[in-house]
C-alpha cells in the first residue's frame, strides 16, 4: 500500500458485496503448519497446554532468510514494497505502488543507501508491476512457493514496509483462498486515474496489511513467498479499516505476469476473460445510492465479443450467468470468474423488453 496520507482499501458492501466466493475453510487447531510446497514448517513448537497447539517460539529465521528480498519502494507519489525475483535486479511490487512514475528509488532493509530502478512495465488489470535496480548487486531473489497449494489455516507472515516502517513483519493465517475482490479506483497523477481492478483469485489473510504493505511478501511459515499483499478491506460501517481482513495476489499469479513483462516490457496473455463493450452503472429511478440498476453498455467493439452476441448501445445488462450484475463492479467479478472462450447468459433490458443473450467472451487485452 502506498502511503499517502490514506490506505489502499478494499470496500465491503454489506456482507460481501465486493468479497464473494472463495474455498477457504474453518480449521480448529492443528499439530503442524503446512507450507504452501505442502511440507511441514520446522520451527520449534512452544510448551503445549492440554488440548492446544502453541506454535513455534519464534519465525526469526523465516524472517532473516525473507527480509533481504524485500525492498522499500519510493517514488514522488508516495512509498510501498516490492519483492526481488533474480539476480538481474527485477522486483515485483502492486501496479497502484508504481502508479505513474518511471523512476523509483529502492531499499533493502537494513541498508541506509538506496539505489535507483526504473519501470520495466506494469499491468493494471491485475494490479502488477516490475521495476528494476540499476545496481543489483546484493539483491537476494525471494524463494516463491505454489500459492495453488496453499489453504484456509496455513501460517503466513506479512513482510514490508507499512507507514515507511521498514522491514516490518506482521502474522497471522491464511483466512480463505479463491476470494474475488475488486480494488478500488485512483485518481492518479495530473488527472489521470487508474480504473478499479478486478482480482478473482486472492489469498484473504488475518496478517494486518496497512499502508505501504502492498507489495511486500506474504510468506509461508516454511519461508516461501505465496503472495504479494495488496490491500486491506473497510468495514461498510463508517469506512474504518477492518482488522485482520487483508487479501495478497497469489505468487502463481504474480510470476506469470512478472515473466511476461520482463521477457517483452508487457504483458501477452492476460488468461482474463473480456465482453469487448464499454459500460456504465445505471441508476434506478430514484436511486441516488450506490446500488445500481444493472450495466449499461456505452459502445461495443466492433467484431468483439458483445458485437458478436448482438449486444446494443443502450442495452442493460441485469446478469453475467447466475451473478446479478447491479453495477460495474459485480460484472467486473463475474468477467474475472470466467475464462476466454466460456459462453455465459446475460440477461439484458432492451427497451423495456427482457431479453437473454448468449457471449462468448474474448481475452482482455494485454498492457
Amino acid at each position: 500500500m502506498r502511503t499517502t496520507q490514506r490506505a489502499r482499501r478494499a470496500g465491503l458492501a454489506a456482507a460481501a458485496a465486493i468479497v464473494i466466493g472463495g474455498s477457504g475453510v474453518a480449521i480448529g487447531a492443528a499439530a503442524t503448519e503446512s507450507s504452501a510446497s505442502g511440507t511441514t514448517a520446522t520451527a520449534t513448537p512452544g510448551p503445549v497446554a492440554p488440548g492446544r497447539y502453541a506454535g513455534p517460539d519464534s519465525y526469526a529465521g523465516v524472517v532473516r532468510q525473507v527480509l533481504p528480498s524485500v525492498v522499500l519502494i519510493r517514488t514522488a507519489d508516495g512509498l510501498g514494497s516490492g519483492v526481488v525475483l533474480d539476480r538481474s535486479g527485477n522486483i515485483v511490487t502492486n501496479a497502484h505502488v508504481a502508479g505513474n512514475a518511471t523512476k523509483f528509488q529502492v531499499q533493502v532493509s537494513g541498508d541506509t543507501a538506496p539505489r535507483s530502478a526504473r519501470l520495466v512495465g506494469t499491468y493494471p488489470p491485475d494490479d502488477l508491476a516490475v521495476i528494476r535496480a540499476d545496481d543489483p548487486s546484493g539483491l537476494e531473489p525471494a524463494r516463491f512457493g505454489d500459492s495453488d497449494q496453499v489453504q484456509a489455516g496455513d501460517v503466513v507472515l506479512a513482510m514490508g514496509n507499512p507507514l515507511g516502517l521498514s522491514g516490518s513483519v506482521t502474522q497471522g493465517i491464511i483466512s480463505a483462498t479463491d476470494r474475488a475482490v475488486t480494488e478500488p479506483a485512483t485518481p492518479g497523477l495530473a488527472g489521470q486515474g487508474r480504473t478499479a481492478a478486478a482480482l478473482p483469485g486472492a489469498i484473504q489473510t488475518s496478517a494486518p496489511i496497512n499502508p505501504g504493505n502492498s507489495g511486500g511478501a506474504l510468506v509461508s511459515a516454511s519461508g516461501q513467498v505465496i503472495g504479494i499483499p495488496t490491500l486491506a478491506a473497510v468495514s461498510p460501517q463508517g469506512g474504518a479499516q477492518a482488522q485482520g481482513i487483508g487479501f495478497a495476489i497469489p505468487s502463481n499469479l504474480a510470476r506469470d505476469v512478472a515473466a511476461q513483462i520482463i521477457e517483452s516490457g508487457h504483458v501477452t496473455n492476460s488468461h482474463r476473460a473480456a465482453l469487448g463493450a464499454e459500460v456504465a452503472t445505471v441508476l434506478g429511478a430514484g436511486d441516488a445510492s450506490a446500488q445500481g440498476a444493472g450495466v449499461g453498455v456505452v459502445t461495443v467493439t466492433s467484431g468483439g465479443p458483445a458485437d458478436r452476441a448482438g449486444l446494443r448501445p443502450g442495452d442493460v445488462i441485469k446478469s453475467a450467468g447466475p451473478t446479478p450484475t447491479p453495477d460495474t463492479t459485480a460484472l467486473s467479478q463475474a468477467l474475472a470468474a470466467a475464462q476466454p472462450g466460456d459462453t455465459i447468459a446475460m440477461t439484458i433490458t432492451r427497451g423495456t423488453q427482457d431479453q437473454t443473450v448468449r457471449v462468448t467472451l474474448g481475452e482482455l487485452p494485454g498492457s
